[in-house]
């Protein structure tokens, strides 16, 4: 019988305390970071916020509309079901695959299943992700090399794995999505870039003033939702109802069970154990810290493993060494985060799929496991021709 996700993960965050024996006084202040800790009020609120925004949208067919101006400008489903999740995703919010999944549901139609669509839309929706810098946890683990990557060669040594990363999507599903979409666009070509500029202006929006601002996710989004509501027209009575129905409790319950759970979780102190056991296994280097970094990652979270590793890493691999081999850890620590299930942003896609999370991590795999031998072969390039 299907659980709740907000039940399992609370079942699992008794068992973290008991199988740990967690006193006190790491458990209490890990629930508190967990229910009322910043991340969590800001994870919340921008659910909230770009939920509303969704509903604002809906209600003028944008989303429908950007889905007639992507098929106007290249009439391909695949373009749709990959591009645009991955345009949208440049959004640094977990909420922003709530608004991918409409559209990519209609670009796959019968091709996939229910599963493989919302495995599709998450993966897709991420690449961004991997590579820039707007997101906080690159921007830390870039701090913590103390110069040695930059940014712009962060991004400049990404791009080779973001290709890797859609070649992985093409190979395992995107292949099977047929490219035609049965209809016929004779208007300009330009009709179709105003549609879209017109349909998802507030995204774009959203987007620009997080990068060029420094805005807050939330506040930016907020913004929107003001300018939406006199560029479309609407009525007091009409966004109303939208108060209430951007509440997704579910989703809402869901954050906070997977919060407090990745809280607990980090608190018992096994990331830190991770590099002492597996340095001593009999396999290269590159392999100890990939599997460090891999483990990590699923136990604690990038972020905890990031702060943890990378001045270690800096040390074992010193020079030119370092460069390929951060590149390969940043890679290994995005592609497990794709099948984390403390990940945020698999638990509202799977929910809005209404699918079990299980259903969603399992048809994720094929492509974490292809995404990950392309980039063990982009490093051995590297150190071969390169480094």
């Amino acid at each position: 019988m299907k659980k709740p996700l907000n039940l399992v993960m609370s079942i699992a965050s008794v068992v973290v305390v008991v199988l740990y024996a967690m006193p006190s006084d790491l458990v209490l202040p890990a629930l508190k970071s967990g229910l009322i800790g910043s991340n969590t009020i800001n994870a919340l609120l921008v659910l909230y916020c770009i939920t509303y925004l969704q509903r604002m949208m809906e209600s003028r067919k944008q989303l429908a509309g950007c889905e007639e101006a992507m098929n106007g400008l290249f009439n391909n489903r695949r373009i749709n079901a990959s591009v645009v999740p991955f345009m949208l995703g440049c959004l640094p919010a977990a909420s922003t695959v709530l608004i991918c999944g409409p559209i990519v549901r209609s670009a796959v139609g019968d091709s996939l299943t229910t599963p493989e669509t919302a495995a599709a839309t998450s993966y897709f929706r991420h690449i961004s992700e991997a590579f820039m810098p707007t997101y906080n946890t690159i921007l830390i683990a870039i701090t913590l090399t103390n110069g040695l990557v930059t940014p712009s060669s962060f991004v400049l040594g990404m791009l080779p794995v973001v290709v890797c990363l859609f070649i992985s999507g093409y190979v395992i599903y995107l292949r099977r999505i047929p490219k035609e979409t049965g209809l016929v666009y004779d208007e300009p070509k330009s009709v179709y870039w105003k549609l879209l500029v017109k349909s998802i202006w507030p995204i774009f929006l959203s987007i620009a003033m997080v990068l060029t601002l420094n805005t807050p996710v939330w506040g930016a989004v907020l913004v929107c939702i003001v300018l939406e509501f006199f560029v479309q027209k609407f009525s007091v009575s009409e966004i109303v109802p939208f108060f209430r129905t951007a509440f997704e409790s579910k989703l809402m319950l869901n954050t906070l069970a997977v919060m407090v759970f990745g809280n607990l979780l980090r608190s018992t102190g096994v990331v830190d154990l991770l590099p002492v056991y597996l340095s001593k296994l009999p396999i290269p280097n590159f392999l100890v810290w990939s599997l460090i970094f891999a483990i990590g990652t699923l136990v604690g979270g990038s972020l905890t493993i990031f702060v943890l590793a990378i001045p270690m890493l800096m040390t074992v691999f010193p020079g030119p060494e370092f460069y390929p081999m951060f590149l390969l850890v940043m890679s290994v620590s995005y592609i497990v985060m794709q099948i984390n299930p403390t990940h945020i942003c698999l638990t509202l896609c799977a929910e809005d799929f209404k699918i079990p999370l299980g259903s969603l991590i399992v048809k994720a795999v094929p492509l974490v496991i292809v995404a990950t031998a392309l980039c063990f072969g982009y490093y051995f390039i590297l150190t071969a021709f390169v480094f």
